[in-house]
């Protein structure tokens, strides 16, 4: 798939997501693509040949609610499809609410993208830390299948109060004792980490911190959220 950079309009619509979009570096266009902004090559923009699209298509006709969008992205990338972005400008993508992308329900997306990350990325690791011991690591630990779930070796934090506690106890799990995941900060904690922080929300905090570990994303760690 081969997509391009857009201008939106409203030109302040969807700030954060623009940028986001624009400016992934190459490499990151494969590993990036588990976060809630979907496909890192965004869809209005796609080319493919037609032998190509019918090899992966056609596209979920299911009608509103369903990401068809993100469920062909995923197909394509299961068939080993490539994605590239030419660094240019060429379409002017229009933001406006009663768009058909807000009738897809989160959970939806999010259950499309638990599935895929465990299907794509955990299989390669035998252990993962989950970076975020709040709302959404949390969220994430308890959609996981059992068998990934096991994988999960430590959530890890800045905030101390988390840290504090020690673990995470699973409340609703079936199994006897209940699993306690440790919560450790993160210097303290091992890779690989699935990161359950969001991007460019921090004042660059979080961005520095990951920095100062000098991972190797997409070997060392993967974006979720």
């Amino acid at each position: 798939i081969i997509g391009c950079q857009v201008r939106r309009e409203p030109p302040n619509s969807t700030e954060r997501y623009t940028r986001w979009i624009n400016h992934l570096a190459p490499d990151q266009l494969l590993t990036q693509v588990f976060t809630s902004n979907g496909p890192t090559v965004i869809m209005p923009t796609w080319f493919c040949s037609r032998a190509w699209f019918s090899h992966v298509g056609p596209f979920d006709e299911g009608g509103r609610g369903v990401p068809e969008d993100l469920l062909f992205f995923h197909e394509h990338l299961r068939k080993g499809g490539g994605l590239v972005r030419v660094d240019q400008s060429l379409l002017l993508y229009r933001y406006h609410p009663g768009a058909a992308t807000h009738s897809v329900l989160e959970t939806t997306i999010w259950t499309h993208r638990v599935r895929f990350l465990e299907e794509w990325a955990l299989p390669h690791w035998a252990t993962f830390t989950i970076w975020n011991a709040g709302r959404q690591g949390r969220r994430l630990y308890r959609s996981l299948t059992a068998g990934s779930r096991c994988k999960v070796v430590a959530f890890c934090d800045v905030d101390e109060n988390k840290i504090k506690k020690g673990f995470y106890c699973y409340e609703d799990s079936q199994e006897r004792p209940k699993p306690r995941v440790p919560v450790l900060h993160f210097r303290a904690a091992q890779p690989p980490f699935v990161i359950c922080v969001k991007l460019d929300l921090t004042g660059g905090a979080f961005e520095d911190n990951l920095r100062s570990l000098h991972l190797q994303e997409g070997r060392d760690f993967l974006h979720f959220s």
